[in-house]
Parts: C-alpha cells; structure tokens; sequence
C-alpha cells in the first residue's frame, strides 16, 4: 500500500483543488452531451457516403467517430496536463520544493498528471453511456479486456509523449512545438474522424507510425465488433513496442532536462 501513498496523495490534492469548481464538471458534461449530438446529426448527413470504409468496424460512421473523439481526448491531456502542472508547480514555487524530496522523480512526474487522467477516463465513459442510452451507440457485444487493454497503453504511448513536452517546458520555458506537430497530426491522420484507408498511399504509411492509428483501430473492433485479443495481436503488438521504448526514453529525457535546469540555476524560472 505504501508505493499507492504518494499517488493518492496528489490525486487527492488535486481534487481538493477542483472540487470547488463544480459548475466547471457540470459544464463538462453537457458540453459532452452537445458534441456527442452534433456528431449524431453529422453521421446522419454524410454517414453513409464513408460506410463502405466501415464495414469492419459495423458501418456505422456515429460509433466510430464517437469512439475517435472520445480516446483522442486521451492524446489532448496527456500532452497538456505533464508540461501544465510543470509550469503551475515553477509559477507556484512548489517546483523546486518537490524535487528536493526524497520522492522518486517518476512517481512525481506520473502523480502529478494522475487526476487528469483519471477525469478524462470520466469523460470517456461519459462519451460512451451518452452514445449507448440517447444515440443508440451499440457496445453490449464489446470485448471489454481488450479495449481496457488499449486504454491501457494508449495512456502509456501519450504519456510518454507529454513527459517529453514537459521536458522542453523545464528547460525552455515555453511551449513545445512538437506537441502542437504531434496532436494534429495525429488528429489529421491518425483516423480520429476518419478511417485511414481513405487517405492517400503516402499519407497511410505515415499514419501507421503514430499510436494513435493502432490505438483506434484496436478499441474500435474490441468494442464495435467484440475482437478477440487473439485477432487484435497485429495491433496490441505496435502499442507494446511503443510503450516499452518511449516510456524509460522520456522519463530519461526528463531526468536530463531537471538535471539541466539545476546546472543552470534555471529550475524556478518561468
């Protein structure tokens, strides 16, 4: 119990924080509601000219879009909220505070972004329940180890990404720019709205080295066509490989770029 004790520890600290927000939680919501509706109709105007691109997934262009929206939010707070808390922590002065505990530099990178992630997964399953009981979303036959499965290392695969955003933000100071590549090109191609087979040759290839593409397509046919981990394999096994690599690489990178900023004299600046 005692490894959970610092992790807890910010996610309760981070709910203290926003607990007194809850018009901003009920906004969430309804927000969710009205973008899950405007999906609905947009299915409902060019829906059927995709569906021949979605016989794999069901032919229904609401459920996959909706399921593209819903884990691409995933992608948004993981490269925001590492370098977001990072730069809270510098303006607050807690920064320098936290790190000269004896507290490991990767359960504060990790906790920091704890509560984030878990109000995100809210959402997710807000995404979901709206779809299924108001937009006839149909997941009853889903496979749900598999899709918690790829939840699990899509987070994974976007956190490591935003530890490395965070790492620019120690040192630097302001925003990386590689993130803003990375989130649209992600969005653009990696078949949030729209299947991959639709783009060009090229531009498909391309796709296929971001994790986003494999991480859609696995939650997709684990939840619209309840795909058995067997025959998802071709998908789980990328998202694997990323994990096992950018992981230790970006908490490395972050290592260096607080080591950097210490010699610097640099770690409170912003």
């Amino acid at each position: 119990m005692t490894v959970f004790r610092k992790p807890l520890a910010f996610l309760y600290k981070d709910f203290l924080s926003q607990a007194s927000y809850k018009l901003a939680f009920v906004s969430q919501m309804f927000g969710i509601f009205l973008s899950a509706l405007a999906w609905f109709f947009l299915s409902k105007l060019f829906g059927g000219t995709v569906s021949p691109h979605l016989k794999s997934y069901g032919g229904d262009y609401f459920s996959f879009v909706l399921i593209g929206v819903a884990l691409s939010s995933y992608l948004q707070v993981a490269l925001n909220s590492f370098s977001t808390n990072i730069r809270n922590a510098q303006t607050l002065g807690t920064l320098e505070a936290m790190l000269v505990t004896q507290t490991k530099l990767p359960t504060l990178v990790l906790s920091s972004s704890l509560y984030s992630f878990l109000l995100t997964s809210l959402r997710v399953i807000a995404y979901l329940l709206i779809g299924a009981l108001v937009f006839g979303l149909q997941i009853g036959g889903a496979n749900y180890t598999a899709a918690l499965l790829f939840l699990l290392l899509t987070i994974i695969c976007f956190s490591s990404m935003g530890i490395i955003s965070a790492s620019f933000i120690m040192v630097i100071k302001k925003g990386n720019p590689l993130s803003w590549i990375f989130v649209n090109l992600s969005l653009l191609i990696g078949g949030v709205y729209y299947p991959v087979a639709i783009l060009p040759d090229w531009l498909e290839k391309i796709s296929y080295f971001l994790p986003i593409t494999y991480s859609l397509e696995g939650m997709r046919m684990a939840l619209l066509q309840g795909a058995t981990l067997i025959s998802l394999l071709p998908t789980i096994i990328p998202l694997v490989i990323f994990s096992t690599l950018m992981l230790p690489l970006s908490l490395g990178i972050f290592k260096y770029a607080v080591n950097r900023a210490k010699i610097e004299g640099s770690l409170i600046q912003y």
